[in-house]
């Protein structure tokens, strides 16, 4: 028996990007393409019903979240960014369009930076948004269970910061008086180490 089901052809970014303008009007800030990839920028506003909508609409039925990171642009392009730090990267793909889409939106507040969750949309968001919540700091408004997934439960802020130490803020060890492990503050003292390079003429017997 032949399998008479075929694959659709993949959508070509510059039609993809034009059915985004036409499907989201103003609520897309920007859609950009980039090496053959489109992405769109929507506001934290209009991040849960834009998301709706690319699920959902005809034109675009993206089924599936397949990623979702957090990301902090606080030294991004050598520190020349202007915009707000902390943003919300997601990869969309649709089955049916054979096409892929990353959507981002920005935290409107660096302090405590927040967005609406998309767990009730796709539920393979639940883990991706507590891993950018432990790593960032992002919180998801509306998710059920958004607590650490990487690090301890006693762990101190959020490591991917660029502004977290890279020792951090305290350290683990077992106390044989105690008979358990527990946390100081970090003993250790940053530093910055210069390598020290020789040369030398004849290194290695090359000439």
């Amino acid at each position: 028996m032949t399998d008479t089901a075929q694959t659709p052809h993949a959508v070509e970014p510059d039609a993809l990007q034009s059915t985004l303008a036409a499907l989201l009007g103003e609520r897309a800030q920007s859609i950009t393409v980039v090496r053959g990839e489109v992405t769109l920028t929507v506001r934290a506003a209009d991040y849960y019903a834009v998301m709706q909508t690319l699920r959902d609409a005809p034109q675009s039925r993206f089924e599936q979240l397949i990623d979702l990171c957090g990301m902090d642009y606080q030294a991004y392009g050598d520190g020349r960014w202007e915009g707000a730090r902390f943003a919300a990267v997601v990869h969309l793909l649709s089955v049916t369009h054979n096409h892929r889409l990353r959507v981002r939106a920005f935290c409107p507040e660096d302090d405590f930076p927040v967005l609406d969750s998309v767990t009730p949309l796709w539920a393979s968001a639940n883990w991706y948004e507590r891993e950018a919540f432990d790593l960032y700091g992002i919180v998801f408004d509306g998710h059920d269970d958004l607590r650490r997934i990487l690090t301890d439960y006693g762990f101190i802020g959020h490591p991917f910061r660029k502004d977290f130490p890279l020792s951090g803020h305290v350290e683990m060890r077992y106390d044989a008086e105690r008979q358990r492990v527990i946390y100081e503050p970090v003993t250790i003292e940053p530093r910055e180490i210069t390598p020290r390079i020789i040369r030398e003429d004849n290194y290695g017997g090359l000439k």
